[in-house]
């Protein structure tokens, strides 16, 4: 190590090239460069990962935490429905597709906890059906989850589909499935 700072900074060395620093005169090696040019600073400190922490707005937290979403509005009235909407209307309803399989659960808001759960990748269900992804097995897992509902004494739900979810075909099956076996589904298509 000492070798490669010798053939490195020899030549600088040996032509002894000195800095002021204060009251003392210094090698140039040693003098830090963080002077002031033109109102900027050259080289300013680092962080520990080599980033600098800049801070945000509010100067409250480094910049690479995700920022809260300021409301354009800051005092905008929220209205009495958006402030009761998770009470008046506690259960929601999930319905997830995919190539393979078919799940739903219901949902508590408040809790966020699962109060009945129905995939045709659980054993009993697979077992019974032909396909597990066509407009049969939704069928089925809205008539199992209707009853597992039922068993949790919930009968009504609210369900807004996903942004990439259209209402229709399987996820509609599965909904309406619910409703002809006794939950009643609050669909909110926007």
């Amino acid at each position: 190590m000492r070798n490669m700072l010798r053939q490195a900074f020899g030549k600088v060395w040996g032509k002894s090239i000195y800095a002021y620093e204060g009251n003392r005169i210094m090698p140039w090696i040693y003098v830090p460069s963080s002077y002031v040019h033109n109102g900027k600073v050259h080289m300013a400190p680092r962080s520990f990962f080599g980033v600098e922490d800049f801070l945000d707005d509010d100067n409250s937290r480094p910049y690479t935490y995700q920022k809260e979403k300021k409301s354009k509005n800051p005092t905008k009235h929220v209205s009495f429905k958006q402030r009761t909407v998770a009470y008046m209307e506690p259960f929601t309803l999930d319905v997830f597709i995919s190539k393979r399989f078919v799940s739903a659960s219901l949902t508590h808001r408040v809790t966020s906890k699962q109060v009945a759960v129905a995939g045709t990748n659980s054993n009993d269900i697979k077992a019974v059906l032909k396909s597990r992804c066509d407009i049969p097995a939704c069928l089925a897992i809205g008539q199992i989850l209707a009853e597992r509902a039922r068993e949790a004494d919930v009968y009504t739900a609210s369900y807004t589909p996903r942004e990439r979810d259209k209402f229709e075909g399987k996820i509609r099956a599965v909904v309406q499935s619910l409703i002809d076996n006794g939950i009643d589904v609050k669909v909110y298509l926007d």
